[in-house]
């Protein structure tokens, strides 16, 4: 969808005119402490999302949402009224879920910080099962007759690959030249 300018300002100028209205002209004992939070217009102008917080319980919202319902044509002839656009858009109300994903992703970094220090004070108090370096062996006369094996054995494959070489080139020299 495209972002238009004219969208955002008409946007922007409902927001502001829905929290004045519900601070001072809308009396309705429903209403709740409500925040007026976001507000989107379609590209079209022709229908605009109020999205509002309500602080309180699940009645206070359902109260509020009932409130804002009933006074959304007071709500919209005056949006009409202030912004002066030729179509007045539609007014629709939405309960924003951000501040309960916000205190859900909240809580969910504060286990993951719990369990991490855990792990850490764990870690701390570790230690190793066997031996601290299990690849550290003590020098023996063992080792050195090994080391003299594997000298053997890459000796050998340098003479195997002498003589490959070796057999490369006598056939290189062992073909004839058309010339």
């Amino acid at each position: 969808m495209a972002d238009h300018p004219r969208a955002r300002k008409l946007a922007d100028r409902i927001k502001q005119i829905v929290a004045e209205m519900l601070d001072t002209r809308i009396k309705d004992p429903r209403l709740g402490f409500i925040t007026v939070t976001d507000t989107r217009v379609t590209g079209d102008l022709q229908h605009a999302t109020v999205f509002y917080t309500v602080y309180g319980d699940d009645e206070a919202r359902a109260g509020t949402a009932a409130a804002l319902e009933s006074a959304k044509g007071v709500l919209r002839s005056e949006v009409g009224k202030q912004t002066g656009v030729r179509l007045t858009p539609t007014l629709e109300f939405i309960l924003d879920a951000v501040p309960d994903t916000a205190a859900h992703l909240e809580s969910a970094l504060h286990e993951a910080a719990r369990r991490d220090a855990e792990v850490q004070a764990l870690a701390a108090s570790a230690q190793y099962a066997g031996d601290a370096d299990p690849y550290r062996r003590p020098a023996d006369d063992d080792s050195d007759d090994a080391d003299d094996d594997s000298d053997d054995a890459s000796d050998a494959s340098d003479d195997e690959r002498d003589t490959a070489d070796g057999r490369e080139t006598a056939d290189a020299d062992a073909e004839p030249s058309g010339r």
